[in-house]
């Protein structure tokens, strides 16, 4: 019986559900699964996840007391509401989950770490090793320092919002366990530059940027595993099979099984064992420079950031709106 493009992927490379819907999850049973701010304030809003809202909201409640306003508890309910759906995904999935630290700290060193650290606390006082977590980080200067400090503890880390070799390389020399390329953010800048409709899937911006990426660390043996996320199309995925993970939101997952076909594996580590490549050493002068002379990079690190800041602010009212609800239904006489 031939197999469909899921199964095919699967044998060369891991895949990961790039979701919040724990019911996604429980159907493609994928090893690991990443979250985001937008992607967990958009499963916070749907009727089935509504138990996980408010439990996380009553447990910010009691934990603060009844003098503390609204948006006090809101505040400190968002923080534990990416925990909260990660211990949900973790009862489904038998390898990690990646929580994001809060991306108004993708600037701050010594706050991401703080931040890092008081994730998996919440984590480990649930049961849950730190080794089944990744800390997600925003690929600045900054962000990749305070995933290095939390690596040597232990505190294994995603790099997230990465776009350009000098971000990946950043992360492998400072010991990083995983970076997300975003492959489908990359043509989208591309496409609004050159004003073209679409790009061959073996030409795409994206899918060669990860190519690199992938080929310069098997070259030079760099340990850090790359994970390519934000797609746009299955083309993308299907030239980036052989990769070492692949993050893939549910529709793109349910076409690749609903499609049968012969699926190559395109990223090979003998391949890139073989490829001219020149090796980079990168310091801070080094990365700020190469990253002002990519506009794209520049371009969509500082929107990605944004995104994720607009993301979590509408988390915080939709918490603080949520609770006022609960709170009036429980003054209600009976």
């Amino acid at each position: 019986m031939a197999k469909n493009l899921l199964e095919q992927l699967r044998e060369m490379t891991v895949v990961v559900a790039d979701t919040g819907d724990i019911q996604a999850i429980e159907t493609f049973k994928p090893r690991d699964a990443t979250t985001n701010p937008s992607l967990i304030t958009a499963a916070a809003q749907m009727p089935q996840y509504q138990d996980i809202v408010d439990d996380t909201l009553k447990g910010a409640r009691n934990t603060l007391g009844n003098d503390a306003t609204s948006a006090q508890v809101a505040s400190l309910a968002f923080d534990r509401l990416a925990v909260s759906f990660g211990l949900k995904i973790l009862d489904i999935i038998p390898g990690r989950v990646s929580t994001e630290v809060d991306a108004r700290l993708s600037y701050n060193t010594e706050a991401t770490i703080t931040k890092g650290r008081e994730i998996i606390a919440q984590y480990e006082a649930k049961g849950v090793s730190k080794d089944r977590v990744l800390i997600k980080i925003a690929s600045t200067w900054e962000g990749i320092q305070a995933a290095a400090v939390l690596e040597k503890e232990g505190i294994h880390c995603n790099l997230t919002l990465l776009f350009g070799i000098h971000q990946a390389i950043a992360c492998a020399e400072n010991g990083i366990t995983l970076i997300s390329p975003f492959v489908g953010r990359i043509l989208d800048w591309y496409k609004k530059d050159t004003g073209r409709d679409s790009y061959p899937a073996a030409e795409d911006p994206g899918v060669l940027s990860v190519t690199a990426v992938y080929n310069y660390y098997k070259k030079f043996g760099f340990k850090t595993e790359v994970m390519g996320a934000s797609f746009r199309n299955v083309g993308e995925i299907t030239e980036l099979a052989g990769c070492d993970l692949l993050t893939i939101a549910p529709s793109l997952l349910s076409e690749l099984q609903a499609t049968e076909g012969d699926l190559p594996r395109k990223l090979d580590p003998a391949k890139a064992a073989q490829a001219s490549i020149e090796k980079i050493t990168m310091d801070k002068a080094t990365f700020d420079k190469m990253h002002s002379e990519n506009r794209m990079a520049s371009d969509k690190l500082s929107e990605g950031i944004l995104g994720f800041e607009k993301a979590l602010e509408q988390l915080e009212e939709l918490l603080a709106a949520r609770l006022a609800k609960l709170e009036n239904k429980q003054a209600e006489p009976a």
